[in-house]
């Protein structure tokens, strides 16, 4: 589920993220009822089913309920609020009825993974979330190439990306371009890691200013309020963290 629209007294307009047919846009009926609300919220997964009318006509969706993410993360903000750009990511930045295995699966697997730890989560979703924005890249053909320099050929020393081709460089190969370039943070290149704050913000600037450019820029539209609230959050607590660090 990515997100819900009232409609009437107790429908909704849904946004529904499928493996076989991608995003799909359907009506609920009773999903602001008592029991319809656990069902019809972002974040959770639920067993769908679609029935078409006609081919001009939204789907009707009916569904139950097999996984709830968002409430397992009310007491971790962090985590909330990356559940929430997950599915306000895919909510805007899909193309209806185009699917993708590959990303469906990687949506499963951070959900899953901020709803089993929370308090884990906590720690560790942004790197998850980094990672997964790269693939959302990826699969909507914009993906950034972090596998050699650019410019030298070298596999190691990776510490930017350029903002023109998408591809990584070494310090040396960014030469008196360096300020020009966007870091690239090491967690991104190395699987065991889970990086820190600033870490963490460097990573949302580099895939945020593809997605800003290529997938919401060609539309004319902004990035989504909650991916852009989640940056600012990253980029305060990065700052107070070295401005902490350096008064000891």
């Amino acid at each position: 589920m990515l997100s819900v629209t009232p409609v009437g007294e107790a429908g909704a307009r849904v946004h529904v993220m499928t493996e076989e047919h991608g995003l799909v846009h359907g009506m609920v009926f009773g999903a602001r009822s008592r029991a319809g609300r656990a069902v019809w919220q972002p974040g959770t997964i639920i067993k769908a089913r679609f029935q078409v009318s006609g081919p001009a006509s939204m789907p009707r969706v009916s569904g139950e309920l097999l996984y709830s993410c968002a409430f397992r993360l009310l007491e971790q903000p962090l985590a909330l609020s990356v559940m929430q750009a997950v599915c306000a990511i895919l909510d805007t930045a899909l193309p209806e009825y185009e699917p993708s295995s590959l990303l469906f699966i990687k949506t499963l697997e951070i959900l899953t993974a901020l709803g089993s730890d929370p308090v884990q989560a906590e720690q560790t979703a942004l790197a998850h979330y980094v990672r997964w924005e790269l693939v959302v890249l990826t699969e909507l053909g914009f993906g950034l190439d972090l596998s050699r320099c650019a410019v030298t050929g070298a596999v190691t020393g990776l510490s930017c990306v350029s903002p023109r081709t998408g591809c990584a460089v070494t310090e040396e190969g960014a030469g008196e371009w360096k300020n020009k370039l966007l870091p690239l943070p090491s967690f991104l290149l190395h699987e065991e890691e889970t990086g820190s704050h600033a870490e963490w913000y460097d990573g949302l600037r580099l895939t945020g200013y593809f997605l800003a450019r290529h997938v919401y820029g060609q539309r004319h539209v902004f990035m989504p309020a909650v991916r852009e609230r989640l940056s600012a959050r990253l980029k305060k607590e990065s700052e107070h963290n070295i401005n902490t660090d350096s008064t000891h």
